[in-house]
């Protein structure tokens, strides 16, 4: 899988994901302390606003700061991202309320709302292989599940010798080196795009989207993961030390199993892919992290708390089907648009993706708070269950790339109709099927 990194552009870009991943790793311990250190046993209320505002920013602004930007160079929009997530994070150790964290937080997720999307869009232009593109998702997925064990193990060890407000200029060296990382790859231009307005920009990622099968049943499949990974992201901390009397380095253990079973999936997954769809691969992960929870649940609920080693393979088995959603997401995305579109409807994903956490995440606590472990697990996977039919009956099993469809507003003769794809009759004809200007709905019947 690593053969992948043999391309420099695309090593370049990884290694600055990897760098500004573990900046935001501190930023996470960082900003804990900092909030404990200004509201002390109101500390979990001023995270929990910063958390919301984090996700009302992905969600929110995503769409626009893709619109926004849409016209610019995308190498200078990525640098111009992370030298503002730098600056934020340089004024976090001067803040003395919890209004500043959340003014700061807010601009340093608005930039990642802009950073985020436009790097995914990025990388199937530098691996165009699809092989390629499915280790760089693996990768990627790698990244995020590392970043999780190796930021609190090094935040610790800076702990030792600095104080906290030390770990946000860890924070900010990171963005930085991630966009000296940036500034150096060589990231190919987009041809001419279209000029288009300010709405058309603003809406074009959601309307692929919604208007692609195979998409509407991804939301359905985020929502399926998002019920999963809110109950262990959300509630590890108090079942590990409450419901199992556990110890901090029982709740490291536990996200640990977590996370692990993600990175076994995404070792495989590049292999796998070659010979399952995608679509089985991501349904049948979401069908056994729902019936996963489903059973635990059920036990716990009816009967004693399984033993810890029960949870503990329960975590690693959902961090398995976790992953097995989520990584292959970017190859539907990347089959379903053309280049220009593509910054669009990755912000669209990131949008909605995260929509669904907006959701799942203050229900998971709500939930447990209100009825405990055993009912949580039981109505989160029912949830996630409840996502999987409606993602399988949204996308259907017969998911081609070219497929036959007319055009009988346009005349014989139209360009669109002589130069693409093979002729089927006088306005039909088959070829590889995104939606776009010239075709604004997904053919049902030919």
């Amino acid at each position: 899988m690593i053969d992948v990194l043999s391309n420099r552009t695309y090593a370049r870009l990884f290694s600055a994901q990897v760098v500004a991943l573990l900046g935001t790793g501190l930023l996470t311990v960082a900003l804990g302390l900092a909030a404990y250190d200004i509201a002390g046993a109101q500390a979990s209320v001023v995270l929990g606003v910063a958390l919301t505002i984090k996700m009302i920013a992905y969600v929110g602004l995503s769409p626009v700061a893709s619109a926004v930007v849409s016209q610019f160079n995308r190498k200078r929009v990525l640098i111009a991202a992370d030298l503002v997530r730098a600056a934020a994070a340089l004024f976090l150790p001067f803040i003395d309320t919890a209004w500043q964290i959340y003014a700061l937080i807010f601009v340093l997720q608005a930039a990642s709302a802009t950073f985020t999307p436009a790097f995914q869009a990025t990388i199937p232009d530098i691996l165009p292989k699809e092989e390629d593109y499915t280790k760089a998702l693996s990768l990627s997925r790698l990244a995020y599940d590392l970043e999780n064990i190796v930021s609190p193990v090094a935040a610790g060890l800076l702990l030792l010798v600095v104080s906290f407000s030390w770990l946000f200029a860890g924070t900010a060296i990171g963005f930085v080196g991630s966009a000296l990382l940036v500034l150096t790859a060589t990231i190919p231009a987009v041809g001419a795009a279209k000029q288009r307005g300010f709405l058309d920009r603003l809406t074009r990622g959601s309307r692929i989207f919604t208007a692609t099968p195979r998409l509407r049943g991804l939301f359905f499949l985020n929502f399926a993961a998002a019920s999963v990974g809110a109950v262990v992201i959300v509630n590890t901390v108090v079942i590990v030390r409450f419901v199992y009397a556990g110890s901090e380095a029982d709740v490291a253990v536990a996200l640990a199993a977590f996370g692990c079973g993600s990175m076994v999936a995404a070792l495989s997954l590049p292999r796998l892919l070659e010979h399952v769809t995608d679509r089985r691969v991501m349904f049948s992960g979401a069908v056994l992290a729902a019936v996963a929870f489903v059973a635990f649940g059920t036990v716990t609920a009816i009967g004693d708390v399984p033993p810890w080693t029960t949870l503990l393979s329960v975590w690693l088995f959902a961090g398995l089907c976790y992953s097995a959603i989520l990584t292959p997401s970017g190859r539907l995305l990347r089959r379903s648009a053309h280049a220009e579109d593509r910054p669009s409807l990755f912000a669209a994903q990131f949008a909605l993706s995260h929509a669904c956490w907006l959701v799942t995440y203050p229900l998971s606590g709500f939930l447990f708070s209100a009825a405990g472990m055993g009912v949580t697990m039981v109505l989160l996977g029912i949830t996630a269950g409840l996502a999987v039919l409606a993602g399988l009956l949204l996308w259907p099993g017969d998911d081609r790339d070219v497929l036959e469809h007319s055009h009988d507003d346009l005349p014989e003769d139209h360009p669109h109709l002589r130069e693409t794809g093979r002729r089927t009759g006088a306005h039909s004809h088959r070829h590889v099927f995104v939606i776009d200007d010239e075709h604004r709905v997904w053919p049902t019947q030919g």
